[in-house]
């Protein structure tokens, strides 16, 4: 359940003289260390983290593994030095006119623990579609909706306006903010609510640095909360304020 931002950005179709060429495959291996695992504003560990993640992607085609690995323990669930998560996806990005496009399906495991909030499996599936629309001038808007046909059979939709800038050639800020909805079904399963509404915001600020063409460095600060307490309730937002460092690589 990896948070926002974090992935690596899927490869683009490339096109070179009067006919498509296919790209060579790209890979980029990534570290981030933070403060908490938040994910859609509920907290799965109020320590530290570490998730390490590698995103190989080729003509629009990309495949990333995640994982989430415990430093401290949190609330009787979750023991340190543990990886208590891993994802796998797998998507495909396109352009339809002057709209960013993406479909693809995610696979969420949890190796140490018998029972998930998504219900009493260790595993579960989402399928997701994204829009983004550049907006000029550093902005975007972008959507997201996520469906879970597996352990919870209910959606859980983002929509977004981002903006970057480059300070420099090697270095650009990012500023995002998100709210989000949840169906009854989602809302209850991963976080005890009664109805389905609009389940939650988030705020990020973030820098990144160029060491190399190829190594990267960023840092990150987020605020999330609930946006209604009957739909994701208080006492599931442990942690409000997080953030982290990541590092990229990119061969």
């Amino acid at each position: 359940m990896k948070h926002l931002f974090s992935m690596a950005a899927l490869v683009a179709l490339t096109a070179g003289g009067a006919a498509t060429q296919a790209s060579a495959a790209t890979a980029t291996a990534a570290l981030d260390v933070n403060s908490a695992y938040v994910w859609r504003g509920l907290t799965f560990n109020d320590g530290f983290v570490l998730q390490p993640s590698m995103d190989v992607s080729a003509n629009g085609f990309a495949f990333n593994v995640w994982g989430n690995y415990d430093l401290d323990d949190y609330d009787d669930t979750v023991d340190d030095n543990e990886f208590s998560e891993i994802d796998l996806t797998g998507s495909y990005a396109f352009q339809l006119g002057k709209v960013d496009t993406s479909v693809g399906v995610i696979h969420y495991i949890f190796p140490t623990t018998d029972t998930t909030a998504a219900g009493a499996d260790s595993s579960t599936t989402e399928l997701f579609a994204g829009l983004g629309y550049d907006l000029g001038a550093g902005f975007a808007l972008s959507t997201k909706v996520y469906y879970d046909f597996d352990q919870v059979e209910d959606l859980y939709v983002t929509a977004g306006l981002g903006y970057t800038y480059s300070i420099n050639d090697k270095t650009t800020l990012g500023l995002s903010g998100t709210v989000s909805y949840a169906g009854e079904d989602f809302a209850g399963s991963y976080a005890g609510g009664t109805d389905g509404g609009f389940f939650n915001y988030l705020l990020t600020s973030s820098v990144k640095y160029m060491i190399t063409d190829a190594l990267g460095v960023a840092a990150s600060i987020n605020y999330t909360d609930s946006m209604d307490d009957d739909v994701l309730p208080d006492d599931a937002v442990d942690t409000t304020v997080f953030g982290g460092v990541s590092l990229t690589y990119t061969f």
